[in-house]
């Protein structure tokens, strides 16, 4: 391989990296994520806008390239709602929210930005559609399958990004407190 190439894809790997790390500034410090734009995020990285769209393809390919950097805890935890023996079911789904909890509040403008984001409902995206999944699961065993696909959505609703903007000035236990009993009233 000539060297250039090899310089070319160092030079990629760190633009995107700058790039990350200056939507990830922008978007902790916005009251508003529809504010961040490319333009800004180009500016702050230093990089021309075509970068941008070469290397993430819009805005929505950033902000799931910057998830998917700050969420690796998240999924790991989401991967399998069922680790150890020893979890009862509403144990499981508070671990899992606990989980979704976290990291949407340090990552509220992301979170919020991604669930706004223009490709659609965000009941579409991957990510949602697993979880609902493993949550219909859960249900389905505790329940029975009657209303168990609609009682995941119900749950998972709760944890959405818009209604956490709209709770942030409430305490996060206050939340957390809530989110638990929701949970307790469907599996109970």
């Amino acid at each position: 391989m000539p060297p250039a190439a090899r310089k070319e894809r160092a030079d990629a790997a760190r633009n995107r990296e700058t790039v990350l790390a200056a939507a990830g500034r922008l978007l902790d410090a916005a009251d508003d994520p529809d504010e961040v734009t490319m333009d800004a995020v180009a500016q702050a990285a230093g990089v021309g806008k075509g970068t941008l769209f070469r290397g993430f393809g819009d805005r929505t390919g950033l902000l799931q390239a910057l998830a998917a950097q700050r969420g690796v805890a998240l999924q790991a935890a989401l991967r399998d709602p069922r680790q150890g023996a020893d979890r009862d079911p509403q144990a499981q789904v508070i671990a899992i929210f606990d989980a979704i909890l976290a990291y949407k509040q340090a990552n509220r403008s992301l979170a919020l930005a991604l669930e706004n984001a223009g490709r659609g409902s965000p009941y579409r995206s991957p990510a949602y559609g697993d979880l609902h999944r493993q949550l219909t699961d859960i249900v389905t065993g505790v329940r029975g399958p009657e209303h168990a696909d609609f009682l995941a959505h119900a749950l998972l609703a709760a944890v959405r990004s818009d209604l956490l903007d709209h709770l942030r000035d409430e305490p996060l236990e206050r939340i957390r407190a809530g989110v638990v009993a929701l949970v307790r009233a469907v599996l109970g």
